[in-house]
């Protein structure tokens, strides 16, 4: 006999991102992160990257026609329950993947607005901002500004306080996000403030920044967590809760992996390993 465990479908979640060669960041990390947290993990690759735990030293962007093809072969055949947006990498791919979101309409759309690397290496052709602006901000049900992406987003400077953070949040949903997670990494100090704003409310989600060198790929890790984990939670508060609990247990481990001789990666399997 079936039991109800047996009959609960498990998550699948589709990452459209860049592939990172040191396993860090991009596709690789958010496969992980999706295996981690339970969901059943996809792909489409936007573009291939030359990088390790030093830097990222080539980027060579996938035809967009190419990315419209990988959309099609998973949504056709696979259920998508969520879906989460990292690298782009220029107008065209952006395009194509507005394109392909709009004729399958997944549930939940994490779009991470990824820009530019750790180490200052550019991922997004800085023309195809407004092209991803207009055309995927509206399609998201969350995006994930660091606090110079929000900045570039919005054309204006960086927040430097909670309070801007806050009121650069509003104005991105004034720009049509449906939601928006501020994170506040780039603010300094002890602290890493993440506000979760929404039409009804805005959330502080504090935490005590973590002493290591060992970050690359937490942006990535962290959208990677909320997609596999909204359609398992009953809203984004919640998900945005559990899934920074499990990055910052990431983020603490990281130093046991001695992976590279630049800036390593999150342990992602600090449960198991």
């Amino acid at each position: 006999m079936m039991t109800a465990a047996h009959q609960r479908q498990i998550c699948h979640a589709l990452t459209i991102a860049g592939s990172d060669s040191g396993g860090g960041a991009g596709i690789q990390a958010d496969l992980k992160t999706f295996s981690a947290l339970g969901a059943y993990g996809m792909s489409v690759i936007t573009a291939l990257t030359a990088q390790n735990t030093q830097g990222v030293s080539a980027v060579h962007p996938v035809p967009a026609e190419f990315v419209t093809a990988q959309c099609d072969a998973v949504f056709s055949d696979i259920r998508v329950d969520a879906v989460k947006m990292g690298m782009l990498a220029n107008a065209e791919i952006i395009t194509a993947v507005a394109e392909s979101l709009r004729k399958y309409q997944p549930e939940y759309i994490v779009l991470d607005t990824v820009m530019i690397a750790k180490g200052g290496h550019t991922l997004l052709d800085p023309a195809a901002v407004n092209a991803l602006r207009d055309q995927l901000l509206p399609l998201a049900s969350i995006i994930t500004p660091n606090l110079p992406e929000a900045a570039a987003l919005l054309d204006c400077a960086e927040a430097k306080s909670e309070d801007e953070m806050r009121a650069q949040g509003r104005a991105l949903l004034a720009a049509g996000a449906k939601a928006v997670l501020m994170k506040g990494g780039h603010l300094g100090g002890e602290q890493c403030p993440d506000w979760l704003i929404t039409p009804e409310t805005e959330v502080n989600f504090p935490a005590a920044r973590i002493a290591t060198r060992h970050t690359h790929g937490t942006g990535c890790t962290l959208s990677a967590a909320l997609t596999a984990l909204r359609p398992q939670r009953a809203d984004w508060a919640e998900t945005v809760r559990d899934a920074k609990d499990w990055l910052l247990k990431a983020i603490a481990d990281a130093d046991r992996l001695q992976v590279g001789h630049g800036i390593g990666p999150v342990h992602h399997f600090h449960r198991w390993w």
